[in-house]
């Protein structure tokens, strides 16, 4: 088997440990290195440390130490030691100073060191601490997260506060572990995300609670809100510690780790128990001992000990479970081991979003080993294009394709015995709303019923009610339903407390709908009227109410009136009816109607007219009896248009008279149309079926016979519904309110108008929703709580006695918009004799309107009288306003102008004076300027050089001293800087520039250098030293003109005479001498050389005068000889063998390694007797690799076995030792 790579040796036998200090303290990190001259360097967060008051460094041979003093709260970093390639971290935590107890007093002095004691001092939790509320309040926060410690099983919560006062959308908030993962798919039962909101104090209150905290909770954590265009983040920590044992107790102290209550459960843990032992030296009659030692680790103890010391240590500690502490001491170890296989593990999770691909890498150590690749313990099987498993290298790839919700699991790589976890979460994609809430208007218990469509079956959603979430807790009010992609919020039985607004979320979008509850009165627009009806006559009772859904129940004397053959009761729409056939004297009475659910009632009398006839033989002239019809005595008839008109007339005369009924002169006939009359002995009856407007008048009734004639006049008025009115116009908008006017309608019905109804609906719905139920009076309306950039449109009812009119046409759509905020920080930017220049900040809300410019205003201190500053608008933050009179007070004001008009005017805190201010002269030389200005011949030179001062300097520029040629430089000044203009710049006017500027006796100076380079002109005199074999020597002198720069090289060049081509033997050589080898013999060569600057090669090369010949010589090759190396080696063993302890019937191996020249004749030994003949064993021998194969070996075949190597120039041997465990006797130990 072969032997396990060894780690990398560690150039320190004694590494520092983190510590705990207090602050003020002191505190001291030793380490000790392997060799006594290894230099030492200590950091602290990552910067090397220097010897100082505060950092005391010393160095005794290996023994080196880091002393720090007077340690404060910025000490709470990561120091490190480095030594060689080796290099150490440990951390520093610094704690406040606190009361000690007595037995903390009395602790050693170790404690200062940063080594843990047995004291028991008590330290507050940290949720006991008092959070730094220092806030930085630049951003959105009001309230950030601060970072946190907490014991494990404890809970704890961090609060974000966001202020929503200038906020145009509700802020949304993310929880992050680290760098990416997005807690809100962790939420469960140890993490719960809340969010509350004071509708006050506009603020929301974001936290997230962390339940029962675990080891694996530790780490940085972040906090981002967001709204609309705004941004903000805050990083924050989370510590989890330990669970302290403030009283040690013996039963306490052998805790089990199972949580599932029951007593036997779990694995015994015994850890307070070992790092306390100190605690248990009690008796029960004598008094608390402390032990002035230090506190001992008994784990490094048994880590460091040998198998064989682990009892006496447990004895000598009071350890009683060695299992435990066996199975404890084991898996620590394990823990401690690095990988051999893994050279970079899984990542400890990833995350991807649905439908993508993702990519899972390990590295491993060996690049031919086989992996396997688990997900949820089950072994991922090739299937498809949805795994793809590739090795490149090292490297081990897993692809997922195609990710899904089922891929969200925990992946495992295994290599033999080896394996490295991770986990993978599938984000889903953002879920759009494709269908948007509708406004609901309901009456009071009647059943509400949101709905909306989502862009996937399934998905999740949230439904708010004013920024409040609506749990499924409330399922007494709320019931949720989903039907495939659509949503339903349905309240039953709604009420006055559920009107607001309604919003659905997902995480892709959210939706918006109010919902108004109405409490009304029942109205009653006709009531029942009081009849009087001869026998076996009709008598029709009719109502009209409001609600058309109201039922009710008709009552006689009291008595409930029961449908039968006779008597009819029907409800049609708004319209309850009670007809009674053949009337009899017993249906006299007072008839009742009563609507269910309201505590009133209408009531009318029957009156039954019984008409005696007595025969009188003589004649009677006709009569009309008006006041017998049951109305007022007056002759005018309302009717309802729609309704029929019925007149019974009672005539009376002898002998019958005949009747003719005429309006306006013109008689109606007998017939039977929509108006028609009919003529009995005793009476005649006018109808007019569904009356029309045109059916008023005066109508004449004429009753003749042989004694006589009567007439009568009846007045028939026919009164309807309103005409609608004419669309109404929207005056004036607000944020969310808007003023709305109509004019009154053409044609009233002919009864009063009594008020208005108005509606409203968004412009893309078909859902109309009324604004009042009580009919408004007046003829403006105002309209509130709408959504700030949503269009509306808006339409009238005319309401009077007889009912509500047909709606009016829509208004034209308009958006509720709202004037922008004032801008801020109005500053005055500069000022002279007759201007002044503003500045301003666009203002902090500019609302959905948007933003078309700002207006400028003034006026002098002392009176009201605005002046605009420019006609129409600017967009820009900034103007400058002229023409002012010089030595005045002037007030400023600025306003943000869109359509909603003007907002408020943001003006400066006092009134500023006209008068220019005295600027000392300074002028700012740019950074690029400060050096040598560079520049080639014939390019352009445009230098500005920006100052400062008031009024206008007067600017200078001089050459060395001298004026400058006007004709050759051009200088442009303004108010604020100079600038020196060259077309072509030449070598001449390289030099020294002066600039001066200057108010008055005030000045400042500056200079520039310019410097115009060239390229170089050829080297001189190229000469011909020296020509050996296939070399020639080459001379030459540096060119007189160096082009104003330095020379940077040479460009030496050959060239054959026959063909006289050109080629590169130096390129930028910097020595005016050089040799060019390699050159072929019997040819004849000239060379030149070219000088080289920044500008480049010079023009025209220098050519040698003379040429080189390089003559042909006899040459023969002669190859070298070489010494033939001896590779004779006596035997050495390269890989010893290893002792091995095997089970008894499974076949063994022992390998070694060998090296030898002449090869050597290998010989095996056990208990130094010679085995190469036994059959039992089979000797290999591969690649200098040596192996004796024992076949199912026993206990006797154990011993101590060698392997000895002869050859001509030595011998070697090397052995071990074979323990043969029996498999039986190892099963029957275990059973005992």
């Amino acid at each position: 088997m072969p032997e396990p790579t060894k780690k990398a040796a560690s150039a320190f036998t004694k590494k520092p440990k983190s510590s705990e200090a207090v602050a003020g303290g002191v505190v001291v990190f030793e380490a000790e290195t392997e060799k006594t001259d290894t230099k030492v360097k200590w950091q602290r967060d990552s910067a090397d440390i220097v010897a100082s008051e505060k950092y005391l460094i010393t160095a005794d041979g290996n023994k080196h130490s880091l002393t720090i003093t007077s340690i404060s709260k910025e000490d709470d970093v990561i120091y490190s030691v480095i030594a060689g390639s080796s290099k150490v971290k440990f951390e520093l935590k610094v704690k406040e100073q606190q009361e000690k107890t007595e037995n903390a007093a009395s602790s050693s002095p170790a404690s200062a060191e940063g080594q843990p004691q047995a004291s028991c001092e008590h330290e507050a939790p940290a949720e006991s601490q008092q959070p730094d509320t220092r806030q930085d309040l630049t951003g959105l926060f009001l309230e950030k997260p601060q970072s946190g410690e907490v014991t494990m099983g404890a809970n704890i919560t961090f609060t974000a506060k966001v202020g929503s006062a200038n906020l145009i959308k509700k802020p949304a908030v993310k929880w992050f572990k680290g760098k990416w993962m997005d807690l809100a798919s962790k939420a469960g039962k140890h993490l719960q995300l809340k969010e509350l909101y004071d509708r006050n104090t506009k603020v929301y209150t974001f936290e997230m609670q962390i339940i029962g905290a675990k080891a694996n909770y530790s780490g940085a954590y972040r906090c981002e809100v967001s709204s609309k265009d705004k941004f903000d983040s805050c990083n924050f920590d989370l510590i989890v510690h330990e669970a302290r044992v403030e009283e040690i107790d013996i039963r306490a102290a052998f805790r089990r780790t199972s949580c599932d209550g029951a007593e036997e459960a779990g694995e015994l843990d015994f850890s307070a128990l070992l790092r306390k032992r100190d605690s248990f030296i009690k008796a029960s009659n004598r008094a608390t001992h402390v032990s002035n030692e230090p506190e001992v680790d008994v784990w490094d103890i048994l880590k460091k000990a040998p198998a064989s010391e682990y009892e006496k240590i447990a004895f000598q500690y009071g350890i009683t479970d060695l299992r435990g502490m066996l199975k404890r001491l084991k898996r620590m170890k394990k823990e401690e081991k690095k990988s051999e296989a893994f050279l970079k593990k899984l990542d400890p999770a990833y995350q991807v979003d649905k439908g993508h691909k993702m990519k899972i890498v390990v590295e491993v150590a060996d690049p031919d080993a086989e992996v396997k690749w688990l997900k949820n313990g089950q072994e991922i099987q090739m299937s498809g294009s949805k795994y793809i498993f590739e090795n490149v290298g090292n490297k081990r790839i897993l692809t997922i394709n195609n990710c899904c919700l089922a891929d969200d699991a925990a992946y495992q790589c295994v290599i033999g015995e080896e394996k490295c976890f991770t986990e993978l979460f599938v984000k889903e994609p953002p879920v759009l709303i494709l269908q948007s809430l509708e406004d609901q208007m309901a009456m009071k218990g009647e059943r509400v019923e949101f709905e909306c469509e989502v862009s996937e079956e399934g998905a999740l959603v949230k439904w708010e009610k004013d920024g409040v979430e609506l749990t499924r807790e409330e399922t007494f009010k709320y019931r949720f339903k989903k039907d495939g992609r659509k949503h339903y919020l349905i309240i039953n039985e709604a009420s006055k407390e559920d009107c607001g607004h309604y919003m659905v979320k997902t995480n892709g979008g959210e939706s918006v709908a109010e919902l108004m509850v109405q409490e009304k009165d029942l109205e009653v627009y006709q009531s029942i009227a009081d009849l009087t009806v001869k026998a076996k006559d009709q008598a029709v009772f009719k109502c009209e109410v409001s609600d058309e859904n109201v039922k009710g129940i008709w009552y006689k004397n009291g008595m409930e009136v029961k449908a039968s053959d006779r008597v009819h009761i029907t409800h049609i729409g708004r319209n309850h009816k009670l007809t009674i056939d053949d009337v009899k004297p017993e249906d006299e009475g007072d008839y009742t109607f009563v609507p269910e659910g309201y505590a009133f009632n209408l009531s009318a009398k029957l009156n039954f007219l019984e008409v005696k006839i007595d025969y009188v033989p003589r004649q009677d002239p006709p009569k009309i009896h008006l006041d017998c019809v049951g109305h007022t005595p007056e002759t005018t008839i309302i009717v309802v248009a729609g309704n029929k008109l019925r007149l019974d007339v009672p005539i009376t005369g002898d002998p019958a008279p005949t009747v003719v009924w005429t309006k306006a002169d013109k008689v109606i006939s007998d017939t039977d149309g929509r108006v028609h009359v009919e003529s009995l002995k005793d009476h005649c009856i006018f109808t007019i079926e569904g009356a029309e407007r045109g059916d008023e008048g005066v109508y004449s009734v004429v009753v003749k016979n042989p004694a006589g004639e009567d007439t009568a006049d009846i007045t028939v008025k026919v009164v309807d519904v309103p005409d609608p009115p004419e669309a109404p116009k929207i005056v004036s908008l607000g944020e969310d309110w808007c003023n709305v006017q109509w004019e009154p309608p053409a044609f009233n019905g002919g009864q009063p108008v009594l008020g208005y109804v108005l509606e409203r609906k968004k412009k893309k719905s078909y859902r109309w929703m009324r604004l009042n139920f009580d009919p408004h009076k007046g003829l403006t309306y105002e309209a509130k709580r709408m959504i700030e950039g949503m269009a509306y449109e808006m339409r009238i009812y005319a309401v009077n006695a007889i009912g509500m009119s047909r709606p009016s046409a829509p208004s034209q759509p308009f958006v509720p918009i709202a004037p922008t905020s004032e801008p801020h920080c109005l500053t005055v930017d500069d000022i002279t004799d007759t201007s002044i220049s503003l500045k301003w900040r666009p203002p902090e809300r500019i609302g959905a309107a948007g933003m078309d410019g700002y207006t400028v205003e003034y006026c002098k201190e002392g009176t009201d009288e605005w002046v605009p500053a420019f006609e129409g608008l600017t967009e820009r933050t900034s103007v400058n306003i002229k023409n002012l009179p010089t030595g005045e007070k002037m007030q400023f004001r600025v306003r943000a102008i869109n359509v909603a008009g003007a907002s408020a005017p943001a003006s400066l805190a006092q009134p500023v004076t006209i008068r220019e201010i005295m600027q000392r002269p300074k002028i700012w030389i740019p950074r690029s300027l400060r050096q040598t200005v560079v520049k080639k011949v014939g390019e352009t030179i445009n230098i500005v050089l920006p100052f400062q001062g008031k009024p206008r300097p007067k600017v200078t520029w001089t050459k060395d001293g001298e004026a400058l040629d006007p004709k050759q430089v051009g200088i442009r000044n303004s108010d604020f800087d100079t600038i020196l203009f060259i077309r072509r710049s030449e070598l001449k006017d390289s030099g020294k520039y002066d600039v001066a500027v200057q108010i008055e006796n005030m000045e400042d100076k500056a200079s520039l250098h310019i410097q115009v380079v060239d390229k170089p002109g050829p080297p001189q005199n190229l000469k011909i030293t020296e020509v050996w074999g296939f070399n020639v020597a080459l001379e030459w002198k540096p060119p007189k003109d160096n082009g104003n720069c330095e020379i940077t090289g040479y460009t030496i060049q050959k060239a054959d005479k026959k063909t006289m081509e050109w080629f590169n033997v130096y390129d930028h050589y910097r020595r005016t001498n050089c040799v060019a080898s390699d050159l072929i013999m019997g040819n004849e060569y000239i060379f030149r050389v070219f000088s080289v600057n920044m500008c480049g090669l010079s023009e025209e090369p220098c050519t040698s005068k003379d040429s080189a010949y390089i003559q042909k010589t006899g040459i023969m090759y002669k190859p070298p000889s070489y010494k033939e190396h001896d590779f004779s080696e006596a035997p050495k063993f390269t890989h010893p063998l290893v002792n091995r302890s095997v089970i008894a019937g499974y076949n063994a191996t022992l390998s070694c390694a060998l090296r030898g020249w002449p090869k050597p004749k290998v010989v095996w030994y056990k208990n130094k007797m010679d085995i190469s003949n036994e059959p039992k064993f089979r000797m290999f021998s591969k690649q200098g690799v040596l192996t004796l194969e024992i076949r199912k070996p026993c206990p006797f075949d154990g011993g101590t076995y060698t392997c000895k190597a002869i050859n001509d120039l030595g011998e070697a041997e090397v052995e071990c030792k074979l323990e043969v465990r029996a498999y039986m006797a190892k099963k029957a130990s275990q059973e005992k």
